[in-house]
Parts: C-alpha cells; sequence; structure tokens
C-alpha cells in the first residue's frame, strides 16, 4: 500500500513541528527497533467549566515519513480536546484520518499516541 495522499501532505506539511517554550508536559519515545524518536510538548488551558483541555501541542519527531505525519495528524486531533477525551486517542483513530498506512508502519501511528498518553499523565503527576 502506498501512502496516501494525507500522509504526503503531512510529511511534506507538517503541523504544530517544533518545541515549545515553557511547556506544562512534556514526553519522549522512541522505538529502538527502526530508530524513531518522538517528543511531544503540551500547554494545558482551563475550560470555564473547569475542565483542563489542550491548548497548544508541538512535536519534534526523528524519523521516517509515516512518523512524522503521524506525529503532525495526532496534533490535529489532540488540540482542543479535553484531557479525557485525549487519553482515549488511539492508532486506529491516527490511521483512519490519515487514510491508511502501510502494515509496517502502523507501529509508527503507536508512538505518537504513547507520546501523547505519556505526555498527559506526566502533567497529571504534577
Amino acid at each position: 500500500m502506498p501512502y496516501s495522499k494525507k500522509v504526503l501532505d503531512h510529511f511534506k506539511n507538517p503541523r504544530n513541528q517544533g518545541s515549545m517554550k515553557n511547556p506544562d508536559a512534556v514526553a519522549k519515545e522512541g522505538n529502538p527497533v527502526c530508530g524513531d524518536v518522538m517528543k511531544m510538548y503540551l500547554k494545558i488551558g482551563r475550560k470555564k467549566s473547569g475542565e483542563e483541555f489542550i491548548e497548544d501541542i508541538k512535536f519534534e519527531t526523528l524519523g521516517c515519513a509515516a512518523a512524522i505525519a503521524v506525529s503532525s495528524a495526532l496534533t490535529e486531533i489532540a488540540k482542543g480536546k479535553i484531557l479525557d477525551e485525549a487519553l482515549k486517542i488511539n492508532k486506529d483513530n491516527i490511521v483512519e484520518d490519515l487514510g491508511g498506512l502501510p502494515a509496517p508502519k502502523v507501529h509508527c501511528s503507536m508512538l505518537g499516541v504513547d507520546a501523547l498518553h505519556k505526555a498527559i499523565k506526566n502533567y497529571l503527576k504534577n
């Protein structure tokens, strides 16, 4: 299966890429098998209802086209979500949003989801 147009777009024009000054949470995940590494930064806001949400999100990814595309798509999906909703994002959500991934690259979607969940959990611990 070749990469979808959406995967290629996210790879060539990544959204929310870069570091963040004074993030509320940071997490780093890596895959020793393929060598991909991702760092996720979160800025947490609070709604009038008191619910905390992802106000801003950035990523730095060293990896293949799929890893970068997954990171970019994940940030778009997660931005604005309350933390409980963001913790429910899974690899299937990312793969579906991107129009599919070649089977050997599906593990890349887990790297992003794991980094997001870890960052949220780091925030909630503090």
